[in-house]
């Protein structure tokens, strides 16, 4: 290796992993595995041999592909089975997402069939074993400095993803063989404790959602009719769609659907903010508006607070503006009951990844009342939903505490910041 290239690659290794630890080198991903995209699309063609598609949500709802998943039926041709047929020991990850936060979301494959090939929307990333454990090669791509490279590199305007040409480029911290076997091993086992907390807080929290929807559905039953949304708020609108280098300091704030959490607009501190002068009237927000997710997150929503007035929404936002005789918020609770949601996961399209347009949310059906009785529903509910989102709040900070401690276990056992056999010894 020539001089500038070594000091290349040293200044590379810095920049993301720090001073890695005596014995230990960096390494781009082409160095140690081979990684490609995919381009299978769920589609059965005639003629076609019959296979299964581990897609998007397979991956990025999974920490290990096995064969408990549901895989989708599909067809391909003996060409693309050929070329991705995942096998046991690949890292399979998201590489297009409608943010930079889920690109690179890792799976690690434990189980592989003839008929098993990696869908659309994702990468294969298979270890050299000579140069790398495939779990470490897992857990590495599951750390923090891997996260923030991928935010790095990803490109696009109304999608965010992985380009094939940056995909190899990714740097991880490669220490000897043996030494990555017991970093996989000890990640393993602590992260299978902490996961274990997890789930029953998460278990906790489903209960507690189950209950907050047989709350809003037995408030709204008793609607002497129904009508479809479309009727009872304006036309569906779709948001703005801003790259990246358009993003401002100032100016109007741009909500995406990682503002929604809980049907409640919850924006965050590191918002996005765009051009005042690149936002017309007709896409600004208007207190009690209703905007729900049409792409991914499917039927998920929130209305529209004071607070919120005059900010406008991302592209893969659709907004309804309730009619005169209509509350924003007594809608917000409609679109929240178990109902509302089955019929939306159930008639949501998908290539890849969900979506659900103006025109299809438009035409689910919605109980009307009166305005005066949607207005008692609402204050009532809101009481009751308060109690138990309280709850779900108390329950997530727990659970979001817990993802902290094992994202920070990852990154500090897979860049060396501290001896995983001294730390086994220990406990």
């Amino acid at each position: 290796m020539r001089a500038e290239e070594s000091t290349a690659v040293g200044d590379r290794v810095h920049k993301w992993l720090g001073v890695l630890r005596s014995g230990w080198a960096g390494a781009r991903l082409l160095e140690v595995a081979d990684a490609w995209t995919s381009n299978v699309d769920k589609h059965t063609v005639e003629g076609q041999p019959a296979v299964r598609l581990c897609n998007y949500v397979d991956v990025y709802k999974n920490d290990a592909i096995t064969d408990s998943i549901d895989f989708m039926s599909a067809s391909a041709t003996r060409e693309q089975i050929r070329k991705f047929r995942i096998r046991r020991d690949d890292t399979v990850i998201t590489k297009d997402s409608e943010t930079a936060d889920d690109i690179g979301v890792p799976a690690f494959v434990e189980y592989e069939a003839d008929d098993l090939i990696c869908g659309y929307h994702l990468a294969i990333v298979r270890p050299d074993a000579r140069r790398v454990v495939p779990k470490f090669l897992y857990w590495a791509l599951d750390s923090e400095p891997t996260a923030r490279q991928w935010g790095v590199t990803a490109a696009g305007v109304t999608r965010v993803g992985i380009r094939s040409t940056d995909l190899n480029k990714v740097t991880i911290a490669l220490p000897p063989l043996d030494e990555q076997r017991a970093i996989a091993d000890y990640l393993d086992r602590e992260t299978a404790q902490i996961d274990a907390l997890v789930a029953k807080q998460e278990e906790f929290i489903g209960l507690l959602r189950e209950r907050r929807s047989a709350e809003i559905s037995h408030a709204v039953q008793a609607a002497p009719s129904r009508v479809k949304l479309k009727y009872v708020a304006g036309a569906g609108q779709y948001g703005l769609n801003f790259p990246a280098s358009e993003y401002v300091n100032t100016g109007t704030r741009l909500l995406r659907t990682s503002d929604l959490v809980g049907g409640r607009m919850t924006p965050s501190s590191d918002g996005i903010f765009v051009p005042e002068q690149a936002v017309s009237e007709r896409d600004r927000l208007a207190s009690g508006d209703l905007l729900l997710s049409r792409s991914g997150t499917v039927g998920r929503g929130f209305v529209v607070p004071p607070e919120a007035e005059g900010m406008t929404f991302a592209g893969f936002l659709v907004r309804f503006r309730p009619k005169p005789d209509m509350d924003g918020r007594y809608l917000g609770y409609c679109t929240q009951t178990a109902e509302f949601q089955r019929v939306v996961q159930s008639e949501a399209v998908s290539s890849t990844i969900q979506n659900f347009n103006a025109d299809r949310y438009g035409n689910v059906d919605i109980p009307m009342l009166p305005i005066d009785a949607q207005l008692r529903v609402v204050n009532r509910l809101d009481e009751q939903t308060a109690q138990i989102d309280a709850l779900i709040s108390k329950a997530g900070e727990h659970i979001a505490l817990a993802k902290e401690r094992r994202a920070a276990l990852i990154t500090a056992a897979v860049t060396g910041q501290f001896n995983v056999r001294t730390a086994r010894k220990a406990a």
